[in-house]
């Protein structure tokens, strides 16, 4: 063989020259080899142009190669590529935080992308230029801040929250040295509904208030699974609940109401609302007090509605029982003290008569007799000597009396010498009318699982006090709380409050502690309602005529959601006419 054979000699296709070669690497090897002898043959034969057009193909080859290897990699990334949460590829100052939801997953908070603006005034060629264009497609923009930033040497953010569509005014300047940075936002589609419940969260994507501060690391972790957090509320009866509140403390001229509906089998939340409301968006412009969350964080003394744990705790001990009698023909004297009665029978009265009358005398001296390790156990029992279970970090303690005298136990046996948040009385309540279960008050969806359920009374103590509520709503003093067909059970409260170390009674605190249906097995679905109206300014200013109307309101439009079919009683027909009663007494109300 010649030289020139030699020099143009190659390896036979497919040897393998260094015995490690994969199929793909000899293939681009062969080709190379290929091209490289055919620059050498163009120049020995004269054909510069075969050189050229040789070179540009090789070129051709390279830069199909490298984007076709780019286009793979990207659509390998976006179909395969894992990722750490929803937000995390496309936002790095992402909220990673779930929808918040309510039990039947509607929206009540969600993150909507707004974006930072941040300026470089290193490359901003005319600053002043620049500053009168940004005031222009920013109007809301802070001149002192932007004027700051332009007048420096380092880049810093200018403005927090962007919306896309003030993103792409801004975008359209075509501005060097203007750059953006997406931020996650908390968004509250709902405006003020449920504000109290909810709460609120910072733009670090931590919750500061309500909901979103109680569960904050478990909305977080949905948010990280690309999942919701369902809470225990319904909208539907949130607003029912908080349509009924705002009419009745209108009606009312209250300072302030509390609505709260609850299942109390599960200790589920189905509504929280706290009146007046406010503009999260503006908490500064809110009036007195409207940023509190008075269902778990003002204290009451709440009246009458006291009598109902009084009177179960009689007849859980056995101390009384429904035809027990006690004498209210006169004040009940302690010490210097003497204890009257609102509606004044001035007789003996049984034990169910002292409740529908709601005889400040009569639970007197009941509470006297059971004595203060009694009172005091049973309060404990019932959780009101503790802030309420629901998860809110808002939640109070009560204050509770220091010593429990006599004339301490007659005030707490109906309502006075100790505060205590309405969710507290919708717990203790839910207590008396579930079977006797103290059922943790909760905002999770389906109730607090594992949760303890200790009896503290009786199912027959619960089964009497559930009979002994609709006797009060049908013959006592709850009956502006009947709605029809709907067997509504509760007690109404009514409480002077203390002003200047005396008790004060154009300061006033009205309710209403409901619950229905109270027929069927201890064990069946039962809903309770409390209202509570601070400082009516509308006479009379008692819990029956304050309160209890927007009970059987929030109750009638309630029930189709939940279920409850409506049907006559031994008291009431299914559409609400009386059915006459041999004996039954007539209340007054209070």
């Amino acid at each position: 063989m010649s030289v020139q054979d030699h020099r143009y000699h190659r390896p036979a296709p497919g040897v393998d020259l260094q015995g490690r070669l994969s199929p793909f690497w000899r293939w681009l090897s062969e080709l190379v080899w290929r091209l490289e002898h055919g620059f050498e043959r163009a120049r020995a034969d004269a054909r510069p142009e075969e050189d050229t057009r040789v070179r540009i193909f090789l070129i051709l080859i390279v830069f199909s190669c490298v984007f076709a290897g780019l286009a793979v990699g990207a659509s390998y990334k976006a179909l395969f590529a894992q990722t750490s949460g929803r937000w995390s590829g496309a936002n790095p100052n992402a909220l990673v935080r779930g929808d918040l939801t309510d039990r039947n997953g509607e929206l009540l908070a969600t993150n909507i992308v707004h974006y930072g603006l941040y300026i470089d005034p290193s490359e901003i060629w005319d600053r002043d230029l620049a500053f009168g264009q940004l005031r222009r497609a920013l109007p809301r923009i802070q001149p002192a801040r932007l004027r700051k930033v332009l007048s420096g040497d380092r880049r810093l953010i200018v403005l927090n929250g962007l919306t896309p569509q003030e993103k792409a005014a801004v975008h359209a300047l075509a501005l060097g040295g203007v750059t953006f940075e997406p931020e996650d936002r908390r968004a509250y589609p709902l405006g003020t509904s449920a504000e109290h419940l909810i709460g609120d969260a910072d733009t670090g994507g931590q919750g500061v208030s309500g909901a979103e501060l109680a569960f904050n690391n478990e909305i977080r972790a949905a948010g990280e699974r690309g999942e919701s957090f369902p809470l225990s509320i319904d909208l539907r009866i949130q607003g029912v609940l908080e349509n009924e509140l705002a009419a009745a403390a209108v009606k009312a001229q209250a300072k302030g109401a509390v609505g709260i509906v609850t299942d109390v089998q599960t200790g589920e939340v189905l509504g929280m609302a706290s009146w007046p409301t406010f503009n999260p968006a503006d908490r500064g412009a809110a009036p007195e007090g409207a940023t509190l969350n008075r269902a778990v964080a003002a204290h009451y003394e709440m009246g009458s509605v006291f009598k109902s744990f009084t009177v179960a705790a009689g007849l859980d001990t056995g101390q009384a029982d429904m035809n027990t009698l006690f004498d209210a023909s006169q004040a009940f004297q302690i010490g210097d003290r003497k204890i009257k009665d609102f509606h004044a029978q001035n007789r003996v009265m049984t034990l169910e008569e002292v409740y529908l009358h709601s005889s400040n005398i009569g639970t007197s001296q009941l509470a006297l007799q059971m004595g203060p390790n009694t009172m005091r156990d049973y309060f404990r029992r019932l959780g009101l000597l503790n802030a309420s279970t629901v998860e809110l970090k808002e939640s109070a303690r009560p204050v509770a009396p220091r010593r429990w005298d006599n004339s301490t136990l007659a005030s707490l046996s109906f309502g006075y010498g100790i505060m205590v948040t309405p969710a507290q009385v919708i717990q203790a309540m839910g207590a008396l009318t579930n079977g006797g279960r103290m059922v943790p008050l909760t905002l999770r969806k389906g109730g607090l699982r594992g949760a303890q359920t200790p009896q503290v009374v009786t199912e027959e103590t619960s089964r009497t006090m559930l009979d002994l509520m609709r006797r009060n709503v049908v013959n006592g003093s709850g009956g502006f709380a009947d709605a029809p067909g709907l067997r509504v059970g509760g007690k109404t409260g009514s409480a002077n409050k203390l002003v200047n170390g005396h008790y004060d009674p154009s300061h006033a605190v009205g309710s209403f502690a409901a619950v229905f249906p109270v027929d069927g097995p201890v064990t069946a679905k039962r809903y309770a309602i409390l209202i509570v109206m601070d400082e009516p300014g509308a006479y009379p200013k008692t819990g029956a005529y304050v309160a209890a109307p927007a009970v059987r309101n929030i109750a009638d439009r309630i029930a189709g959601f939940l279920g409850v079919q409506r049907q006559g009683d031994r008291w009431r027909t299914a559409t609400g006419e009386k059915i006459p009663q041999a004996g039954a007494p007539a209340g007054g109300a209070h």
